[in-house]
């Protein structure tokens, strides 16, 4: 779990003009709710909210808000402009339920299979599993080093920490290394020429 917390302060007004200014006196307009919480308006510092967010979206840590005990919360959901953030939702959590999540993947290695002209596609940068709060990882560490030419990665081969648990698809598809774009054209075209009907020698087109 993640030691970090934030301070949040309550925010009566939602206009649209008063949130443009909050922003511009760099704070964050967000909003934590649960199971167990009314929805509560808040706003936090941008600068440590980005410190939060580096650190793990998936993690646990303590909101402080005015007035309130502190919660338990993870980033639930958040909206970006122009590369700043503009609003964030907080989740409050039991420490003790498990939580389904979409967390991070962080790919690691070189597929050897690019080291023959290959391309690694990643299909996927997120994976869903559920866990403890306390358990859920920043991020997945996911090696592709050992992916060949042709070779995929699905969700069900991914090694996950312990006390967390897949609930994506297990044949969902994560990554893989395909033949580059000439290669698989000038195979095309091979296979279109062997299969096109062969002209009949000029002997027999006369008789």
């Amino acid at each position: 779990m993640s030691s970090h917390s934030l301070t949040a302060e309550r925010r009566s007004d939602t206009k649209h003009s008063s949130l443009r200014s909050l922003r511009e006196s760099g704070r964050i307009p967000a909003v934590v709710y649960g199971d167990s919480t009314d929805s509560i308006p808040l706003s936090v510092d941008a600068k440590e909210l980005a410190k939060i967010a580096r650190t793990g979206r998936t993690e646990m840590f303590k909101l402080q808000v005015e007035g309130s005990s502190d919660l338990n919360v993870i980033i639930k959901d958040f909206q970006k402009k122009n590369g700043a953030w503009s609003h964030v939702d907080f989740l409050h959590i039991s420490a003790n339920k498990p939580l389904k999540v979409r967390v991070p993947i962080e790919f690691h290695g070189t597929a050897e299979g690019t080291k023959a002209g290959g391309v690694l596609q990643h299909l996927e940068t997120e994976l869903e599993v559920e866990a403890l709060p306390a358990n859920l990882p920043a991020s997945i560490e996911v090696d592709v080093s050992h992916l060949n030419m042709g070779d995929k990665l699905v969700a069900s081969e991914i090694k996950l920490p312990e006390g967390v648990k897949l609930t994506a698809s297990p044949e969902e598809l994560i990554a893989h290394v395909t033949a580059p774009r000439a290669v698989l054209e000038a195979e095309g075209e091979a296979e279109s020429e062997e299969e096109a009907p062969q002209e009949a020698p000029a002997e027999e087109a006369q008789e």
